[in-house]
């Protein structure tokens, strides 16, 4: 979970102004969480406590109205709306929000039905489903050791249908201005920049520097590589600083849980 938040911090300061240089800074004042680190405290407030996605992920969306780069439109009306209903979206925020998923189920059916019922209450169109599933399978993949990054390619086309595209092809589409803003982009994107990598902050500078949806891509890539690799200490910390703390507390809990859940 916190390896989607630390993707979408330093993200956030990149997805308007194209690419990251090679070396850049990766917390700085310019930083900041957005949407995407919102709607993942929301479904992991859900999960842990028992309560309905729908409800809570509105809660959280209604504290904090106005996040860095604002909420996409579509689901910026979601929000907004008295009644808000499934709006046929495969939009990448249903894959961006669902890594504490992947965690906190030990059962890979149940990791793909919670996914789904996450995804479905805004994202319920096939492919915004897929990419939510996608993205917790990996993540329990991972975790369990049921693949290694080797296996990876292989499992997620046969799995979700993905072709993982080349480092190369996603460098020069976030060159010419892209912006990639379906699952069916964005997690391929995501992967290839996880397998690409050999540490966890390699994966985060990959998908900054890859430009397009930048905050959106490094919270996927981040939650995929928080289950292979390690976060050092310090981009815990310096991520920390930037979020306030009722979400601070649902991140405590999260990670709480699993220590519970691992004792027993």
């Amino acid at each position: 979970m916190f390896g989607a938040i630390i993707g979408d911090i330093v993200g956030s300061r990149f997805e308007f102004t194209g690419p990251a240089p090679r070396g850049f800074d990766l917390f700085t004042p310019e930083c900041d969480y957005t949407d995407d680190t919102i709607c993942t405290v929301a479904i992991a407030d859900a999960a842990i406590h028992g309560l309905d996605y729908k409800s809570t992920l509105l809660d959280w969306c209604h504290r904090y109205p106005n996040p860095m780069g604002d909420y996409g439109n579509r689901f910026y009306h979601w929000i907004n709306t008295a009644d808000p209903q499934p709006m046929d979206s495969f939009g990448n925020g249903s894959a961006m929000r669902v890594s504490s998923i992947g965690w906190l189920y030990d059962d890979f059916d149940e990791v793909m039905e919670q996914a789904k019922k996450s995804a479905e209450i805004s994202h319920n169109h096939p492919e915004g489903i897929k990419g939510a599933q996608c993205v917790a399978a990996l993540i329990y993949w991972l975790r369990t050791c049921r693949i290694y990054k080797s296996g990876v390619e292989k499992a997620v086309k046969r799995s979700f249908g993905y072709d993982i595209p080349t480092l190369a092809d996603i460098y020069k589409i976030g060159a010419q201005g892209h912006f990639d803003g379906t699952c069916q982009e964005t997690v391929p994107m995501a992967i290839r920049c996880f397998l690409e990598s050999e540490s966890f902050e390699e994966t985060i500078r990959i998908a900054v520097m890859a430009g397009g949806d930048t905050d959106t891509k490094a919270a996927i890539a981040g939650s995929i590589a928080e289950a292979f690799y390690d976060i050092p200490t310090a981009m815990i910390q310096q991520a920390h600083q930037y979020l306030p703390q009722e979400m601070s507390q649902v991140i405590q809990d999260f990670y709480h849980q699993l220590r519970n859940n691992i004792a027993n």
